[in-house]
Parts: C-alpha cells; structure tokens; sequence
C-alpha cells in the first residue's frame, strides 16, 4: 500500500487515515467535492448542507410555510430538520478532518513508544494494511445506500404525518405531501442519514483495527504512569467522533424542544430517554477500545505476581541485612539505583495494582459525554433555568 511507503521518521509510515479514500470520499473526489489535494471540508459542508436545507426552505417561503404565524405549523418550527441540515451533516463533514489527523499522528506511537516489538512491526504493517483494504472496499457502502434507500422508502408508506404537517397541502381527500415534504423524505433525510451510517461504520473500522492490534504481543508497561500500560494516548482518540455526538444530539434534541415546547410533553418524561442516550453512544463511541480489556488484564496478572516476587525478595534481602544482620548473597539487588529503598519497591508494587484495565479515562470520557449532554441541557432550560441546571450539575459534581 502506498500510504505505508515512502521516506519517513521511524514510525511514521504505520500513520495511515481510516477516512482518507474510502469508497465514499474518492466518489467525492470524481464530481469535483474533494481536491486533488486535502479534504475538501469547506466545500462539501456548504454542499450537503445547502442540497439538503435550501430547496426546502425555499418551498416553503414561497408557498407561506417557512417562518410561524400562518395557519398551520411552520418548517422552522420543526427544529429537528433545520439541524439536520445546518448543523449535523456539517459536523459529521469536520469530524473527518479531527478523525484524519488524530488516526495519522496517533497510531504510530504503537510502535514509536515500543509497545509493538520490533520483531511484530511486519505483522503491524500487514494490520494496517488489511485495514486499509477494509476501509477501501465497496461493500458496506452498498449495504449504507441500500439501508438509506430501504428506510426512505418506509418513510413513504409509514411518514412520520407530525414532522412533515408543515409540508402538506389540501384538505380531506385532497391532502397530500407539497415539494418540501418529498424533498425532505428523498433528500435530505437520507443525506444526513448516509452521513451518520458512516461514521457508524467507521466505528466499526476503528474497533477492528484496535482488536487486531490487541492480539499482537504487545510490550505493555504495569508500571507506566499512565496507568495503561502505555496505552494512554488512546484516550485521544476518541476526540475524533465529538463532532458526530455533538451533532447526533443536536438532532434528537431539536426533535424533543418541539415536543416539549408545542406539544405539552413534560421534561420528566424524557428523563429515561436522556440517560439511555448518554449511555448509548458512551458504549458505541468508546467501543473501539474494550478491545484492549484483555491484554492489560494479561500484562496486570502478570506484572502483579512478578513485581509481588521482587518486592517479597526485595524485603527479604532488607529484613536479613538490617534486621538479623547477616550476609546477604544479592547485595546488587539491595543498591540498585532503579529499584531504591524499600518504599520505592512498594511504590512500583501500588502502580501495578492500579492499572486500568480499560483505556478510557477523563478526556475519552469527556470526549463523548460533553458534546452528547449540551444540546440536551438547552432542552432542559426550556422549563428549567440554566443557571439552576449549571448549580445542580456543580453540586453533584463536587
């Protein structure tokens, strides 16, 4: 593969991109949407989003439907189809250059930190390789198109009447769908839903990659301050699916601001589905990295007996020499420099007991968490004040 050729700094040629020439991105490229050079973000943000939003909104200016105040429900007061357009398919479009750019500079610390051995780089390469293909291939952008293809044509049969009120026309026998309505169900929606399918898929991409490299001999560290073996910088990783969660929220929240702001429904109703949500994508975004459960459970059990032997060892050579004041046969154990006195054998012993065994900590956490809670806190200002809100998230925190 070219992207792991090339004159490079040593580790440097395992940084390849799981969104750079897809099946979707060089399709792009062909009509024009990405350059040569680049991602193109720019112009493909005010593509999607202005094929997806403008002929809608323009209908619906002219035929009186756009803002409120006719007789009926207005397309703005459907927030839920202004996000999509404006801010979550332009977010899922930025992501990409995030995910670029963190799979790029993060996956050669695998081998630049030691923790691939040099004898598996040549495995390392046949992995990134073999995802590289996977990432490639066609198929699961057929099976995208045709779940988008198979859900619009649901939608027609069984339309969701409540989110497209303000596309119909007529009355009695003569309702029907205007041109928004069906522009919406043929275009719009499935754009923002072809857009989320593949950062889906991508997830998957990730979560493939990490199990395979999970399996390689890795040199973990029990001791490194990271407390994951060496596998911290995997907590960055997540930053790059923060777009997609932000804008995935945006749109589920719009959807329940109409609800609770023109149909009554209480904000302790959607206290369940709140919570289901954050968990949701916490389990589906941070995926990619249970992977890693196993061999840091493998490299703690070990680590644990080991360093418990050298402390044991280690305490037995001090009791000897200082307490019975007898010979000692390891004096270099005792006076060396790596190892110290005693508290500092203790002191690698606790390291290796509080290794994790997940490489999820406070930024993975807050990289998924924050942007999923956002739009969800302004549905909540609705009925209850942000201030009041901000306080009760301060004093549960601290």
């Amino acid at each position: 593969m070219t992207e792991l050729k090339g004159e490079r700094t040593p580790g440097e040629e395992f940084g390849v991109s799981l969104v750079r020439d897809d099946f979707f991105f060089r399709l792009q490229r062909k009509v024009g949407l990405i350059p040569p050079v680049g991602l193109g973000l720019g112009r493909r943000v005010v593509f999607w989003s202005l094929v997806a939003w403008l002929p809608m909104v323009l209908w619906a200016a002219l035929t009186g439907r756009a803002v409120p105040g006719g007789s009926g429900e207005s397309l703005f007061e459907h927030f839920g189809i202004n996000v999509r357009c404006l801010v979550a398919m332009p977010l899922f479009i930025l992501a990409e250059g995030i995910a670029h750019q963190l799979t790029v500079s993060l996956l050669p610390y695998f081998v630049r930190s030691g923790i691939v051995r040099e004898a598996d780089r040549p495995r390392m390469r046949e992995i990134l390789e073999s995802a590289i293909r996977l990432r490639n291939t066609s198929l699961p952008w057929v099976a995208i198109i045709v779940i988008v293809l198979a859900w619009s044509g649901v939608s027609t049969v069984v339309e969701d009447a409540h989110e497209l009120v303000w596309a119909v026309q007529g009355e009695g026998v003569t309702r029907h769908l205007g041109f928004g309505g069906w522009w919406f169900l043929y275009v719009a929606r499935p754009a923002y839903l072809l857009l989320l399918l593949a950062w889906l898929w991508r997830v998957i991409l990730y979560f493939v990659l990490f199990r395979r490299i999970s399996k390689l001999n890795l040199a973990l560290v029990p001791t490194h301050p990271d407390r994951v073996g060496g596998l911290g910088f995997l907590d960055r990783f997540a930053a790059g699916f923060s777009p997609v969660v932000l804008g995935l929220s945006a749109v589920i929240s719009s959807f329940w601001a109409h609800q609770v702001l023109y149909h009554g429904v209480s904000l302790q109703s959607l206290r369940m589905p709140m919570v289901a949500f954050l968990v949701l994508v916490l389990v589906v975004f941070l995926a990619p990295l249970i992977v890693f459960v196993k061999p840091l459970s493998v490299a703690r059990k070990q680590a644990l007996l080991e360093y418990g032997m050298l402390v044991a060892k280690h305490g037995r050579l001090v009791k000897s020499r200082w307490i019975l004041s007898e010979e000692v046969d390891d004096e270099g154990l005792l006076s060396a420099p790596e190892i110290g006195p005693v508290a500092d054998t203790l002191a690698l012993y606790e390291a290796v007991q509080k290794m994790r065994l997940l490489p999820v900590g406070k930024a993975s956490i807050a990289a998924i968490a924050l942007p999923a809670v956002l739009p969800l806190l302004g549905v909540l200002s609705i009925r209850i004040p942000l201030s009041s809100i901000l306080q009760g998230l301060l004093k549960a925190v601290m």
